[in-house]
């Protein structure tokens, strides 16, 4: 069996037994909902206490456990530009923003970047008599830039200089 091929096996129980994402998430626990979810469309791993919980959740066999557990190839599955409306919203975001993004938190921080490991995310719904809204926090660590073979009086890494 192929990855691809466990996700749409999880697709179909959870389509036949009428289970939303929140159900899922609540069942296994121990971690975000973007990532449980992220890791049953196999874009990210459940560490082994997790895939057990989501292999007894989902009556699966040892070996479709292990897989859950597996380090995955991410971001496979989408193409470039997306096509999903939804997703190519969230590209369009990136792309028109990413560049204001980028000078505020050099100016903030220094030289360096936002880290998408060590990273929270928390998605709510926000009512507006307008229609509601998708309210979307981020937060990741912001990693210097590390200046190698700096000479004496260089700093070490690209933090913010005063």
């Amino acid at each position: 069996m192929k990855r691809e091929q466990l996700t749409e096996k999880l697709l179909d129980i959870k389509r036949e037994k009428g289970w939303t994402w929140a159900y899922i998430c609540t069942e296994i626990g121990g971690m975000s909902p973007v990532l449980i979810v992220g890791a049953l469309l196999g874009q990210h791993k459940l560490v082994k206490p997790l895939a057990a919980k989501a292999a007894a959740l989902f009556g699966l066999s040892e070996n479709e456990q292990k897989m859950l557990n597996e380090v995955p190839m991410r971001g496979t599955g989408t193409p470039m530009p997306p096509t999903d409306p939804l997703i190519y919203r969230f590209y369009e975001l990136v792309l028109v923003n990413s560049p204001a993004w980028k000078a505020l938190i050099e100016e903030e921080f220094g030289d360096g970047i936002m880290s998408a490991i060590d990273f929270n995310m928390e998605f709510e719904r926000e009512p507006n008599p307008k229609g509601d809204r998708v309210k979307i926090s981020m937060s990741g660590k912001f990693l210097p830039f590390k200046y190698y073979g700096n000479e004496q009086g260089i700093p070490d890494y690209g933090f913010k200089e005063e």
